[in-house]
């Protein structure tokens, strides 16, 4: 193999070398520093010491209390999740039956929120869904209640607003997805007889479910994974794994214990995608064969 051969093999490398750097600097190491922390000893009375033990992950494992918090976690991702999906998806095929230009007036109203802080967002729907907010406001004067419902500081509430707050993630992957959509194959398959929800089903829903995983992975990990929105909208009342470690870290100063609960829910979230993924699509091409 020549000089120019071996130059022209290593150029790739060089030129991914700052992604890479960025990637091992900002990921890697910091995942791996937490992942040591987690095995190390912790005393109440000095700190976090350089011995290692297992001792967090038994506890963790073996506390109904942890059990409660990662179930309760999951629950809520995967709410966040379907509702993303039923709403979202037909959301998206009303968005492409639209004209351009109403197009474009709707993209502005449903992805503006994401230039807003998450935090400005939560504080503004606990304004919304306070006892005396527009949300019991407007179900008063509609009939539909009789008294105040109490929306803050519960996992409907919480529900609510991460729906609101992921909805722009589902809608941009269906929308991707249907980009890719040949509009004559469903034209043939109505024109052979098939008649609106059998085209759906076997022709357009195969070609647009690549966007549905991908917009149900992205919200089901930021929903797993939010912070602000439990904390603010559930309060201490609605306790998920993400304000667990935070009381950890900055309440109990355990370190070690809330470094084992962050890995063991990345270890969970990663477990929960590529499951459901192979599972989902093992499925669909066993029904749409």
């Amino acid at each position: 193999m020549t000089d120019k051969t071996l130059r022209a093999a290593g150029t790739p490398w060089l030129l991914s070398l700052p992604a890479l750097a960025l990637f091992l600097g900002l990921l890697v190491v910091p995942l791996a520093l937490t992942a040591i922390l987690s095995f190390n000893v912790f005393d109440g009375m000095r700190g976090v010491q350089p011995d290692y033990t297992l001792g967090s992950y038994i506890e963790i494992l073996s506390d109904g209390y942890y059990h409660e918090l990662f179930l309760r976690t999951g629950a809520m991702s995967l709410g966040v999740t379907l509702i993303c999906i039923i709403v979202g998806v037909p959301e998206t095929l009303i968005l492409a039956k639209m004209r351009p230009a109403w197009q474009g007036t709707f993209f502005v109203v449903i992805l503006g929120p994401l230039l807003i802080s998450v935090v400005v967002r939560t504080l503004g729907w606990s304004i919304l869904l306070g006892r005396q907010g527009m949300v019991n406001s407007t179900l008063l004067s509609l009939g539909l209640i009789d008294r105040p419902t109490q929306l803050m500081f519960t996992m409907t509430g919480v529900i609510i607003v991460l729906t609101h707050v992921l909805m722009p993630f589902m809608i941009i992957a269906v929308w991707t997805a249907m980009q890719k959509l040949d509009g004559q194959v469903a034209h043939a398959a109505r024109s052979l007889g098939a008649g609106p929800g059998t085209t759906f089903r076997r022709i357009i829903l195969p070609q647009l479910m690549p966007g549905i995983l991908s917009g149900a992975i992205i919200v089901f990990t930021l929903a797993a994974s939010a912070f602000a929105t439990p904390a603010i909208i559930g309060g201490r009342r609605v306790k998920v794994v993400t304000t667990a470690i935070y009381d950890e870290f900055l309440s109990s100063l355990n370190w070690p214990l809330g470094a084992a609960i962050a890995m063991l829910l990345l270890l969970g979230i990663v477990f929960v995608v590529i499951g459901s993924n192979r599972f989902v699509e093992r499925r669909f091409k066993q029904v749409f064969a």
